[in-house]
């Protein structure tokens, strides 16, 4: 289904994952001192990158850091916080603007940024700024939005992705010092630069059949060939509460240990994982899908490095809580040996536009949810005769699909649910979806599914360079004016 490829943002980790990856990005509190293990309450870090990486990534569902201290009250104090340190197109960037991103910068890669000249760091921030701001501007041209709805989705996700309710992400966001308005608005910010690349990157790149012989032939003569290792990791999550006593936290530590022993002794880890998982993906049995070692939080990959297929680690401690880990599979793309989590899946789609709202679609959607769970329509019924995507005529199923293969804010839906499960509805760029989950499985792939699995693999690398390429020809289109030099 070619409206449910995956989008740059999760090709790259996206947030929206991911992205939306399972507890692999979110809310970080601005005491954290590094990336791997802060001590505080939240999701585990986003895997480590270079200071470089970071700020030309697209941007994902975090809550900022603390915004920087504010200068007293007074003439001089108030110019050095809010005056303007450059123009985009007529469009100014502050020099808090500035310090806010390099704040969050150095919280997310504090041992290589805090090393870099501040001077330095504060132009490099200023470039990628002028970057996003230029981005933002080509999205308003052509006519890009994202509705509220869309935000409170994206919103919901976060608080989600942290083991808290929306009031209680909002309380944080608030002690952190950004206003409910302004992490609204990132949140935006980040879905429209991510449809923008969507709609200019995405088409644009190909992979040829030549291209995934060459590379299905590199992996036979090269097991240890140019593009790392994929790894599917479980988890069972014990979740700690934000300000929790040092008792508490004992008492939980005690019950992850107490879990990751019965796993080594045999326990079926799915069904503990869907008993005593505070995880959100506990309904997949803790699973998180086989991806990229730079996908899943160094957290993670460090602990599970020399931990065998089918072994257990852990527990570790995240800001989240405590983590016992099973390592599913390691495979490279497209190996023949290749054991991958598959979901039978099926969706309606209602597509959204001047006569039909993204209101009225969820309300039709929830409708078709009622009479679904009451037992007056079925399924494959009202797919049929409803769903605006060509898996319609075959009553919306996709069939078996891996990780990967679906818009973030689907997959993350998907990967919630249960088999037998119908989701509340889903707001994608496609439009509305109601999605169930059929069954799952794990399974080895067969040649054509390899094949696939290669070319995925290829375009992701293909996608990362493209966007490269089409930020730099925004960028240099662009009117820049240079005012004073941010400072800190």
């Amino acid at each position: 289904m070619k409206h449910l490829r995956p989008t740059l943002t999760l090709a790259v980790g996206t947030a929206l994952a991911m992205a939306f990856g399972a507890q692999a990005q979110g809310l970080r509190p601005a005491t954290a001192p590094n990336t791997s293990a802060p001590a505080a309450p939240a999701a585990p870090a986003a895997p480590s990158r270079g200071i470089t990486d970071i700020m030309r990534s697209p941007q994902r569902f975090t809550a900022p850091p603390a915004q920087p201290a504010r200068p007293a009250a007074g003439p001089a104090a108030q110019r050095s916080a809010e005056y303007i340190v450059a123009l985009v197109n007529s469009e100014p960037i502050t020099n808090s603007d500035v310090q806010m991103r390099v704040a969050r910068i150095l919280e997310q890669n504090p041992n290589e940024a805090g090393k870099m000249p501040r001077a330095q760091l504060n132009s490099m921030v200023l470039e990628r700024l002028i970057s996003e701001r230029a981005q933002l501007q080509v999205a308003k041209e052509q006519g890009i939005k994202v509705d509220d709805i869309a935000v409170d989705q994206a919103e919901q996700t976060v608080a989600r992705q942290n083991q808290l309710t929306v009031e209680e992400l909002r309380r944080r966001v608030a002690s952190e010092g950004l206003t409910q308005a302004d992490f609204r608005r990132d949140l935006r910010n980040q879905l429209l630069l991510t449809r923008l690349r969507e709609r200019e990157v995405d088409p644009k790149v190909k992979i040829s059949d030549l291209e995934v012989d060459q590379f299905l032939r590199d992996q036979r003569t090269s097991p240890n060939g140019a593009l790392a290792s994929d790894i599917n990791l479980a988890q069972i999550l014990v979740a700690v509460p934000e300000g929790a006593t040092d008792a508490q936290i004992a008492t939980l530590d005690q019950k992850a240990q107490g879990i990751a022993k019965r796993a080594r002794g045999g326990e079926d880890f799915a069904k503990m994982a869907r008993e005593l998982s505070d995880s959100s993906d506990k309904a997949a049995g803790g699973a998180l899908g086989l991806r990229s070692a730079d996908r899943y939080p160094p957290l993670f990959t460090d602990a599970v490095e020399s931990t065998a297929v089918n072994g257990i680690a852990g527990p570790v401690r995240s800001p989240a809580g405590f983590h016992v880990l099973k390592v599913l599979a390691r495979s490279q793309p497209g190996a023949a040996d290749a054991t991958v989590t598959q979901t039978q899946v099926r969706h309606i789609l209602l597509r959204t536009d001047a006569k039909t709202s993204t209101e009225q679609a969820i309300a039709r959607l929830a409708d078709f949810k009622r009479r679904i769970t009451s037992g007056t329509a079925d399924f494959p019924g009202l797919a049929r005769d409803n769903s605006q995507d060509g898996s319609a005529k075959e009553g919306g199923e996709l069939g078996w699909t891996r990780s990967g293969q679906f818009v973030p804010e689907f997959e993350e839906a998907m990967n919630r649910l249960a088999p037998g499960e119908i989701s509340d509805p889903v707001v994608s760029r496609f439009g509305v979806h109601l999605i169930q989950v059929e069954g799952r499985r794990d399974t080895k792939l067969n040649p054509a599914e390899q094949r696939e699995a290669a070319r995925s693999a290829l375009r992701d690398k293909k996608l990362e360079e493209a966007f490269d390429t089409w930020a730099q020809e925004v960028r240099a289109r662009a009117y820049v004016e240079f005012r004073e030099p941010p400072q800190s």
